[in-house]
């Protein structure tokens, strides 16, 4: 008898147990089939009665020197029986300036205006509760951006279109024009969910599905000097020459459906000498120049003025272990490929700052391994005073005619980094700085804000076995100064606002771009000068004979854009209530996108006038490569992994059971 009831009491608790594993799974299963719904908007309802297909983007490139302008077209149809409101995520580039938006309706175009975000964000709200169609351009994060329409009755076919603007920036020599078309999954916790993290809640198609929406890609690259190299790794193409420097390019139309990976279009130009140009934009009320000079593409090493480099090393408990011993290596790869003719310095720094020398040192083997044996010996511990540091090694004395490089080491745990920020962009005249971040966690905060106050490019190594190949990287990037001491003199033309205050060295891999405004007529000379290994340098530029360009209207967008990065630096975190007001009058005066300003745009027709339209959201396609197991986020794997758990506990149980019920029978 008590065998029977124990037998029904242990069968009850395995159909409880089997039925939430299964629980568990199908809400797993039910979560995964939101996220790839077919190539729809997905509906709050039935997706095959109301959706919204994405039926075309055309994306349009021209670009000039080294500014891009590109015209994004999307059109989109209510395929549906319904009205609905709609909201879509794409991506752009993190140096992008969107000035431009409108949207068209059947016959009526509705161009955008620029807001404030709250009060463009209302504005959108109360168009859609009354009925009318709307449109929302947001920034979510500086690469990523939501559209939002509202009120989009059935066969209504909606046209969007942005324009935005860039200025391409040669790494190595290279330039590269970038159109992203996807934004990839991004893992989203709890916690961001609930605080409507941007991403959270996309729906993606299925691996390796393609696209449902045809992309159509045309560029003009018109580059000023002839183009050595050009090519196109993510896409093929069918380019046309026009001269040695003008190329007209498409993609091929044999697949259309071509949105799944980024458009990637890389170019190098020809040439072996310092190359100067001037571009003139003329407006009503405000003119802007832009001036280049782009770095020859080899270096003989007795055009490289005499280098010194100051290593500022974090030893504060952090770096204990594999941050210092990768920061030791660091040094003795970049001075031990020195010239005699070369310097170096070091200070460590932790709590306090500690210089090897009050003077530079030269980079013979003795002093090489003085400053290896110092490191040595430091074990890692203490605060991490950064600012003083730095400020430090600026002030060190410095010989004429060098090219002063100061090298950041640390694992980036560092308080006041904006204040570092303004401190390296008001002494970039005196000397470069490049970061260069050691750890498993690195404070990418900090090492590509200070990357971006140097005008550099950032360098982590996070695990160690790459640490030799990446240190060989960034020694092959700032070891080749072509110019330093830079000045940028204008004589007879007026220029004023210009950025950046303060020029850094002319690097091998690195340009010097200069942009601001002038007043005036538009004459007189623009002269670049400074020190190479060989003696003075100096080039001219006749203003005179530039002319202002209408096509060059870009100019204003880039230097409201370039002004705001300042402002806001890498990410940001930590804007002051002055700055955050600053970047929105930037943003309202120049019309142009910031996370602070929107675009909005309304029809003033009720065209719903009983409401009740659903929210639908774009689906994405994955990007190439990328399996469905990206598209899962906290809660749901965490839905999963318990439905397995518990599965498993199940068979754990029945097993003891059906032991147990032989030791019962057993024993009766």
């Amino acid at each position: 008898m008590r065998a029977n009831k124990t037998i029904i009491n242990l069968r009850r608790f395995l159909l409880l147990l089997s039925a939430i594993a299964l629980t568990c799974v199908s809400a797993f299963a039910q979560a995964q089939a939101d996220k790839t719904l077919s190539p729809y908007f997905h509906v709050n309802g039935d997706p095959k009665i109301d959706h919204l297909p994405l039926k075309d983007t055309r994306v349009e490139i021209g670009v000039s020197g080294v500014i891009a302008d590109v015209r994004v077209t999307q059109v989109y149809q209510n395929e549906g029986t319904r009205p609905i409101n709609a909201a879509y995520i794409f991506p752009a580039s993190t140096r992008a300036a969107v000035y431009s938006m409108r949207m068209r309706i059947g016959d009526q175009i509705i161009y955008a205006k620029i807001k404030e975000r709250e009060a463009a964000k209302q504005e959108f709200e109360t168009a859609k509760k009354e009925g009318k169609s709307a449109s929302l351009l947001e920034e979510n994060r500086p690469n990523v951006f939501s559209m939002k329409l509202a009120n989009i009755m059935p066969r209504d076919r909606i046209e969007i279109e942005l324009r935005y603007t860039e200025l391409l920036i040669p790494t190595d020599g290279v330039y590269e024009v970038v159109y992203p078309t996807v934004v990839g999954p991004r893992y989203t916790s709890g916690k961001e969910t609930a605080q409507g993290g941007v991403e959270a809640g996309v729906p993606y198609l299925h691996e390796g599905k393609q696209p449902a929406s045809a992309l159509h890609i045309s560029a003009r690259i018109a580059a000023g000097v002839p183009i050595a190299e050009l090519n196109c790794a993510s896409h093929k193409i069918a380019p046309d020459w026009n001269g040695p420097s003008i190329a007209t390019l498409s993609l091929a139309e044999e697949n259309a459906f071509q949105g799944n990976r980024d458009f990637v279009l890389r170019y190098r130009l020809s040439g072996n000498q310092i190359n100067s140009g001037l571009i003139l934009y003329q407006g009503e009320s405000e003119n802007f120049f832009l001036y280049m000079a782009q770095p020859p593409n080899r270096v003989k090493l007795e055009e490289i003025p005499p280098r010194e480099y100051i290593f500022v090393v974090d030893v504060s408990g952090s770096m204990e272990g594999f941050p210092i011993n990768t920061a030791k290596n660091l040094m003795q790869e970049l001075i031990g490929n020195m010239r005699p003719s070369d310097f170096f310095n070091l200070i460590l720094f932790s709590g306090d700052s500690t210089a090897l020398s009050e003077q530079p040192l030269q980079a013979n083997q003795e002093n090489i391994d003085r400053a290896i044996d110092l490191l040595s010996r430091q074990r890692g511990m203490g605060g991490t005073e950064l600012l003083p540091a730095m400020k430090q090694a600026m002030a060190l004395p410095r010989a004429p005619g060098v090219s002063r490089s100061i090298v950041l080491v640390t694992d980036g745990y560092i308080s006041a980094e904006q204040d570092t920020f303004d401190h390296i962009r008001e002494n970039l005249d005196e000397c470069n700085v490049f970061a260069f971040g050691i750890g498993s966690s690195v404070n990418r905060y900090l090492i590509e804000g200070v990357a971006k106050a140097g005008m550099g490019e950032p360098f982590i190594v996070e695990d160690e076995s790459k640490a030799g190949e990446i240190a060989a990287k960034f020694r092959e990037y700032i070891q080749s100064p072509v110019l330093t001491d830079i000045k940028l003199r204008a004589d007879g033309f007026e220029i004023y606002d210009v950025l950046p205050g303060h020029i850094p060295d002319l690097l091998a891999g690195r340009p010097v771009i200069v942009f601001g405004k002038w007043r005036g007529p538009a004459a007189g000379n623009l002269e670049l000068s400074g020190k190479t290994g060989l003696g003075e340098y100096a080039a001219s530029i006749d203003v005179a004979g530039v002319q202002p360009d209408i096509g060059n209207m870009a100019l204003r967008y880039l230097w409201a854009r370039s002004r705001i990065a300042e402002l806001s630096d890498y990410g940001s975190a930590n804007v002051s209530p002055e700055r955050v007001r600053e970047i929105t009058d930037l943003g309202l005066e120049y019309n142009l996108l910031t996370k602070y300003t929107s675009f909005i745009a309304v029809r003033e027709v009720v065209r719903n006038p009983n409401g009740g339209a659903d929210d639908v959201n774009q689906p994405l396609p994955l990007p190439v490569g990328v399996t469905d197991f990206a598209v899962g986020s906290e809660p749901e794997i965490a839905w999963l992994f318990a439905g397995l758990a518990m599965i498993g506990m199940v068979l754990i149980v029945r097993r003891r059971w059906l032991q147990g019920v032989g030791h019962l029978r057993r024993a009766e």
